[in-house]
């Protein structure tokens, strides 16, 4: 016997027919003598539409009340969902996040979870009860709803997982698990079977949308091993797939992967722009100036290149901004011209930064000489790098994209 955590998304809820299969992978795992606890988001569509009357109702509006509206569609779908496992003969009742209680910070509408009192869920999970738990909301320290903004449901099944010591927590979505890359882009893109912790951190703040990055955070942090299935499965198909697991992939310790490759895979981010500082006088503080008023205003910078002239009087800066961001940035550093001491501000949306990601990049020389020699070779200029110990990052201008995954996917040998 096992205890779970399983949760389904706005996809797999999406309605009553969606909601009744997913009532049948529950029962399946009951059947199975597992302790169940389910974690499911609004109905597909729902949150956008209450977001959108809260718009309508007030351009400024109390957090706390947009928190109130926001929240209850995942209340619904709980509900339903407890209804339907009645009527299948399953034990069952809803709880939201407030009556568990799931503890956050005051940050209404981003708010970040901060401890689960779980209890009161683990006494009824051992009497046999399903616990059917409202995702994305938690009570705020003045006793309200709170949401955890976006991504906020796969969040709150990794924290009561760890909260109620889950042997593991199984994230059914609309994909059957994690692949070296978007099968979109490259029709042979494979299934991982396993990810570490720390890949599928890279992966998921480098463009991969699986899994959001607060969700995997918490699961490394706490070690709660997480499982990337589809909810569009036969619930009544074989469980058995390969390592003993069901068809998926589980996130979990780099030491429970036996057979480490060199790269995992190839991410991409489209939400990116650049933004270059010519001549600016090459002084102490400089770099200061620029990225002082950057992050004063929140904006947060990735990749920073300095180039300095060859009279070492002056030095270009380049770095990039989330794209949505960019207009604001450039506004900023406008605002700064004077204690910056630049001549020129140029910019651009059209580049997307393409990421090689691996913990075998550890211990092996020359994965980042092979990506820019790929590269090269296919024409691509490289705008900018930054590494770490298990990934390369390039910035490229967005006509590449798919040429560079493509190039990339095939130069590390993950083309199936």
């Amino acid at each position: 016997m096992a205890r779970l955590v399983m949760k389904f998304g706005g996809t797999s809820v999406a309605d009553l027919d969606r909601i009744r299969n997913v009532a049948r992978h529950v029962k399946r795992e009951v059947e199975a003598g597992n302790q169940v606890a389910v974690v499911v988001s609004a109905m597909a569509g729902v949150t956008n539409t209450l977001v959108g009357y809260t718009k309508d109702a007030a351009a400024l509006h109390d957090a706390r009340e947009y928190d109130a509206v926001v929240a209850s569609g995942e209340q619904v779908t709980s509900g339903l969902l407890a209804i339907v496992l009645q009527d299948m003969g399953v034990e069952a009742r809803s709880w939201q996040g407030w009556q568990i209680p799931i503890h956050t910070n005051e940050a209404h509408g981003a708010a970040r979870i901060e401890r689960i009192e779980g209890e009161t869920v683990i006494e009824r999970l051992e009497r046999g009860q399903i616990a059917v738990v409202a995702g994305f909301q938690g009570l705020a320290p003045d006793n309200r709803i709170a949401t955890l903004g976006r991504g906020g449901s796969d969040t709150s099944a990794v924290a009561l997982a760890a909260a109620i010591h889950a042997d593991r927590c199984d994230i059914y979505t609309d994909v059957d698990g994690v692949y070296t890359t978007d099968p979109r882009i490259v029709p042979k893109a494979q299934r991982l079977d396993r990810v570490s912790f720390e890949e599928m951190l890279e992966m998921a703040s480098l463009g991969a949308k699986v899994l959001q990055v607060r969700s995997v955070e918490m699961a490394m942090v706490h070690g709660v091993r997480t499982f990337v299935r589809s909810s569009f499965d036969d619930p009544d198909a074989p469980q058995v797939g390969n390592g003993g697991l069901p068809p998926g992939t589980l996130i979990c310790d780099e030491d429970e992967i036996l057979e480490q490759q060199v790269v995992t895979g190839i991410a991409f981010s489209k939400d990116e722009a650049q933004i270059s500082i010519r001549n600016v006088a090459d002084k102490p503080g400089v770099a200061s100036n620029v990225f002082g008023p950057l992050a004063d205003a929140n904006i947060n910078v990735d990749m920073i290149v300095q180039n300095i002239s060859p009279d070492g009087k002056t030095t270009d800066i380049t770095f990039t901004v989330p794209e949505t961001e960019y207009e604001r940035a450039r506004a900023v550093i406008e605002a700064n011209s004077e204690g910056i001491g630049y001549e020129t501000l140029e910019g651009t949306t059209d580049v997307v930064k393409v990421s090689v990601i691996g913990m075998g990049m550890r211990s092996h020389a020359g994965v980042a000489a092979d990506c820019f020699r790929g590269l090269a070779g296919k024409g691509i200029n490289i705008r900018a790098i930054t590494t770490s110990e298990i990934k390369i990052s390039v910035l490229i201008d967005s006509a590449y994209t798919e040429l560079a995954v493509r190039t990339l996917h095939s130069l590390y040998g993950l083309d199936g």
